[in-house]
């Protein structure tokens, strides 16, 4: 009887002991910060705490990486949010603008927060366990009483592929007690690192552009609930102690007053659990709320507060790490709990102004719904034919913007953005407009900016952006409120023709013209362009367009093949009935050249810097989808040259990779007719060697005040001889073929200055003159240094060419006419 008693009892308590929250420890089987958990463990672990919570969790699976692993996001509350999540979303975009009526109920503060966009900055996937635990702990006061008060949104880890990468690696090499030990080996993170993503692209200044795959799913849900406060977490240096707000300065000009204030909010509660344990940290130095792709500045241009934080540690951390300048042992543990402290004073700070969180977020979308600020309350985009505009309008849809065409042609005045210069503009008919009525026109303000106010010159990052740069775009801002009309579908369906045509014309002046090309060229099709323009049929095409004659391509169904690739990607193509001209180059002219299918190699590995080199691979199997040949740079001696046609250097330091033998069969292979593509500090392997032109510019000896710089203000000293990202117009030569399609103005982000002097053997086919700055931050050292000088060269060496590119087309896939001129160094 004593038995039974005993086992109905135990029936009675099985449900409650297995409803109970299963910590991280006893979920991994070993102490929380003793180790780096997998991934997939992560990931297991939020199912099994969801499993064990259905009430009060829902987890999403948002997308996946490149490399197939799950984007999750977990949203938690009490009981009762969580049964009407829905409408809690509803309600909220309606309050805002961004549904149609009204809402029939308060919606609670939205909080996300965000670990690990960078791979391995480890702690933060690490701490999102303990987070996600302590929110569902019921025994926890603190956390029940948010789950009331809060829709709080947990992303373990932004960037799972590069945080995947990093743990691999640290799990392999770690000894079995970690090595606190500076110069072990687990303290030394071999090349790519995890900081990146699969394809090597920083996460975190990806939010506006949304060139990755990560970024485009996670924003997707963004834009769905658009939190109220937005928390990143990073880590830094292992030397350094710990950041929270408030920010340093420059902030952008648009954060409000609100969003200064509550900054300063937030930094008062994290202090709180600082100075309560006697834990370091600093404030106001380093991370800005200025370029609006950050996980904290693109949130806060959407009406969020948004925050980041930074724990020293990151990579070369591992889980412990002697510093003698501290006294310490960096661990993990610690990294935890720290990172731990500020979740939870970012959600305290959140509840103690919840009601006022709210107000001020509907106060800030309608304010820009209905008053915005700024001058422009119009932006007008020439189109010049919708095809040219498509990734515009992608990016548009994207960030959530409104917009339409003019529907009606008119004329009015405007500023033309990249010049400031006011002038009578004609309004055609398909023109896109966009106006600054509708609740997302602060972002849309900040990003048009031509020229963003800079409250001070030490800054993190980029200091001009504008659109109009960006995207190459004939772009202007309108005074008056000028209301768009629906867009009618866009689509581009090239039909075979009834009769036969002679051959295929297509235009070249975007990166869905490059894969057009690309997959003509990997589907063996004969394509041709003309090296000068040429008029028939009273139409003007410019020099670069593409020819695709039927004559060389009798073995392939020509036109179902040709005209089935270019609605694929979007490319209106204009059949003609001769190859006769009106004016230029008949088609059989010398000046109509084939273009070949090149076989492509890329280095990459150590002394590459593994951005330039993920934008690179990029581009090649995510933009245009052609292959790309990847090389060990360590393996240039054995690159067989007579299999390759382009090799791709990307920026790095060659001294250890370019031999002087290495040299001179490279130089050999040109001039057999290999190409080589030298970009950025790859350059540097070339200048004053035999054979090749380029040479660097005179510099003048330094200034003697020099010698009495001020060891205080050295920041200050580096800053003049600095440009964190700067925008130039680039004088072009636009008859040479790497600047075929890249339009009347070429646009480029300067973050260094190489000082190449002009080539006096080969063509000089992009320069800075005295006059080509045109926004954001360039030091007065600098400054001097980016006038007169060679961005963009080309030089003829026996059958081959040398490409010369100081600055990267390609950096963070931003610059669409960049991608245009990649393509030209890759294919002509």
């Amino acid at each position: 009887m004593t038995r039974l008693i005993h086992f109905l009892l135990f029936l009675l308590s099985a449900p409650f002991a297995f409803a109970q929250t299963q910590t991280p420890d006893e979920f991994l089987g070993f102490p929380l910060g003793s180790g780096f958990a997998y991934h997939h463990l992560i990931t297991d672990y939020f199912k099994t705490v969801q499993s064990q919570n259905p009430d009060r969790m829902k987890l999403v699976r948002y997308g996946t990486t490149n490399e197939g692993r799950p984007l999750m996001l977990a949203f938690v509350s009490s009981a009762e949010n969580i049964a009407k999540l829905e409408t809690i979303r509803i309600n909220h975009l309606k309050s805002i603008g961004l549904l149609p009526g009204k809402p029939d109920a308060s919606v609670p503060p939205i909080v996300w927060l965000s670990y690990n966009v960078h791979g391995n900055e480890a702690v933060s996937a690490n701490t999102s366990m303990k987070v996600i635990y302590e929110l569902l702990n019921k025994g926890n006061a603190l956390t029940q009483d948010f789950l009331k008060n809060m829709v709080i949104l947990v992303d373990p880890c932004i960037n799972p592929d590069g945080y995947e990468r990093y743990t691999q690696w640290y799990n392999r090499v770690r000894n079995a007690t970690p090595d606190v030990t500076p110069f072990a080996l687990e303290h030394e993170e071999p090349w790519p690192g995890g900081r990146f993503n699969h394809y090597l692209f920083d996460l975190n200044r990806d939010w506006a552009w949304q060139t990755q795959k990560e970024t485009q799913e996670r924003i997707a849900l963004y834009n769905q609930w658009m939190p109220h406060f937005h928390a990143d977490f990073h880590e830094m240096s292992p030397a350094r102690s710990y950041y929270f707000p408030p920010a340093a300065k420059p902030y952008n000009q648009d954060v409000t007053a609100w969003q200064r204030q509550f900054n300063e909010l937030v930094g008062e509660y994290c202090r709180k659990y600082f100075d309560k344990n006697n834990w370091s940290y600093f404030t106001r130095n380093d991370y800005d709320l200025f370029y609006p792709s950050y996980g904290d500045t693109w949130p806060t241009a959407n009406g969020a507060i948004g925050v980041t934080y930074e724990q020293g540690g990151g990579g070369r951390a591992g889980l412990a790490l002697e510093r003698t300048s501290e006294h310490d042992t960096l661990t993990l543990s610690s990294r935890i709990a720290h990172h731990y402290a500020t979740s939870l004073a970012t959600l305290e700070a959140v509840m103690s102004q919840k009601e006022k969180v709210v107000a001020e977020f509907i106060r800030f979308h309608q304010d820009a719904a209905n008053a915005p600020t700024g001058t422009f309350k119009t932006y007008l985009i020439k189109t010049g034919g919708k095809e040219n505009i498509r990734s515009f309008s992608k990016w548009l849809d994207r960030q959530g913007f409104s917009y339409g065409i003019a529907g009606k042609s008119t004329s009015t005045k405007g500023t033309e953005l990249t010049s400031s210069a006011e002038q009578t503009v004609k309004i055609d008919h398909n023109d896109l407009l966009i106006s600054a009525y509708q609740p997302k026109s602060n972002l849309l303000r900040i990003l048009f900016d031509p020229k963003p106010a800079l409250e001070d010159s030490v800054t993190y990052d980029v200091t001009s952006w504008g659109l109009a740069y960006i995207f190459g775009l004939k772009a202007y801002g309108l005074k008056e409120k000028l209301a768009p009309v629906s867009i009618p579908s866009t689509d581009i369906k090239d039909t075979m023709p009834t009769a036969p045509p002679y051959a295929y014309l297509a235009n070249w002046s975007s990166s869905e013209d490059a894969a057009f090309l690309a997959q003509l060229l990997k589907d063996g099709v004969l394509v041709k362009t003309s090296n000068t323009p040429f008029e028939m049929d009273k139409t003007s095409y410019p020099a670069g367009t593409l020819i695709i004659t039927r004559k060389g391509n009798e073995s392939i169904a020509f036109d179902k093949v040709v005209t089935s690739l270019a609605s694929k990607h979007f490319v209106k193509l204009t059949p003609v009935k001769t190859g006769f001209v009106s004016t230029g180059p008949d088609f059989g002219n010398d000046h109509v050249v084939a273009l070949k299918a090149p076989k492509v190699v890329a280095l990459a590995g150590d002394g590459i810097s593994a951005t330039a080199f993920g934008a690179i691979w990029h581009y090649f199997e995510q933009q245009i989808k052609y292959p790309v040949t990847i090389v060990n740079a360590a393996k240039l001696a054995d690159l067989p040259w007579n299999e390759v046609d382009v090799l791709i250097l990307p920026d790095g330091r060659y001294g250890d990779i370019i031999s002087e033998k290495q040299l001179e069969a490279m130089q050999s292979w040109v001039k057999s007719g290999g190409k080589v593509i030298a970009m950025e500090h790859a350059t540097d392997a070339l200048v004053n060697k035999p054979g090749f032109g380029l040479t660097k510019k005179f510099s003048e000896k330094r200034r003697d005040n020099d010698t009495f710089k001020k060891y205080g203000e050295q920041q200050r000293e580096e800053a003049s001889d600095s440009s964190p990202g700067s925008m130039y117009q680039v004088s072009m030569d636009r008859t040479h073929p790497l600047a075929f399609g890249c339009g009347d103005e070429y646009f480029t982000i300067v973050r260094d200055a190489y000082e190449r002097d002009y080539l006096k053997e080969g063509w000089n086919v992009g320069y800075l003159k005295e006059d080509n700055y045109k926004a954001g931050f360039v030091g007065t050292k600098m400054a001097g240094k980016l006038k007169n000088t060679l961005i963009i060269g080309a030089q003829e060496i026996g059958r081959g060419q040398v490409i010369y590119l100081m600055d990267d087309p390609l950096f963070r896939a931003m610059l669409e006419k960049g991608k245009v001129l990649f393509g030209n160094a890759v294919f002509r």
